[in-house]
């Protein structure tokens, strides 16, 4: 049991771990890569460097820093998070528990750019399996994904929907298809439907009819994460108060994921206010 598990290993998860951990908070960061900063080629602009810096640079120097307090880092795709008393994070490779949890991955990805994708949100297009399976007992859904993200969702589903099928949107799978899930590997030019969703539509002109689409392109983030555990999101951000808290207790967000100016001073104070207000959650419930 970790006392705060951070989702996302750039400069505001890292940020976060170095407080954490200097505070004697058994810290867990789990991070797949070091997001937008580790394609950063030089940094001018970061107090205290006086020479420029690359990202890759200033991330291992992060790492190492945090690492020296006692933070662990494990490389990990976190599919979801959900909450039982405690958090408990699925990643690809295992599954983590803690009291806390802080969401620093970066801004959401890119939604895909389909026509009636947006018009259908809450009408049959859903991004969180865990919240809305229920909703489609014993009928036929589409996933919009080919990789493990869609995998976690498809296994969030079959045991409610009647039937489920991955539409990979003209990509191949990269997992093991379940059994009974039928693959349409064609590009999709549109969801359909006059007041909710009730077909998608394909490239070569076909159609299948569908009563949900549960969108689980690439990796889930920080946004998707945060509605699997019922945190209130606007857009593309996590909504926080000034300490960067969300509406659920013991759940915290920084970074890029909350909006603002998306730099890395700024990633690296909100992190650091995240850290202190999990510490002091901390704190009060382990007496």
């Amino acid at each position: 049991m970790y006392d705060v598990i951070i989702v996302g290993a750039g400069p505001a998860g890292l940020s976060a771990a170095l407080y954490t951990s200097r505070a004697n908070v058994k810290t867990l960061v789990i991070g797949k890569d070091g997001g937008a900063l580790e394609r950063v080629e030089k940094i001018e602009n970061y107090f205290g460097v006086a020479a420029p810096i690359s990202g890759c640079e200033l991330l291992e120097q992060s790492r190492s820093q945090v690492q020296s307090f006692g933070a662990e880092i494990v490389e990990d795709e976190v599919l979801g998070i959900s909450w039982t008393g405690t958090f408990r994070v699925t990643g690809i490779k295992g599954e983590y528990q803690g009291r806390t949890v802080i969401l620093a991955t970066g801004a959401s990805r890119a939604k895909a750019k389909l026509f009636g994708l947006t018009e259908h949100e809450g009408k049959g297009v859903s991004y969180c399996a865990v919240c809305d399976a229920f909703f489609y007992r014993g009928k036929t859904v589409a996933v919009l994904g080919h990789g493990e993200y869609a995998a976690h969702e498809l296994a969030q589903l079959l045991p409610v929907v009647g039937q489920a099928v991955l539409c990979t949107n003209g990509k191949e799978p990269e997992i093991d298809v379940p059994e009974g899930v039928s693959v349409e590997t064609a590009g999709i030019s549109a969801v359909t439907g006059d007041e909710v969703v009730e077909a998608i539509e394909f490239a070569d002109g076909r159609q299948i009819s569908v009563s949900g689409v549960f969108v689980a392109l690439g990796s889930a983030g920080a946004v998707e994460l945060a509605r699997k555990v019922g945190a209130q999101v606007e857009g593309n951000k996590i909504v926080t108060d000034e300490k960067m808290a969300t509406n659920v207790p013991g759940l915290y967000a920084a970074g890029d994921c909350v909006g603002g100016l998306l730099q890395i001073s700024t990633a690296v104070g909100e992190g650091a206010q995240a850290a202190m207000s999990a510490i002091a959650f901390t704190r009060r419930n382990r007496a």
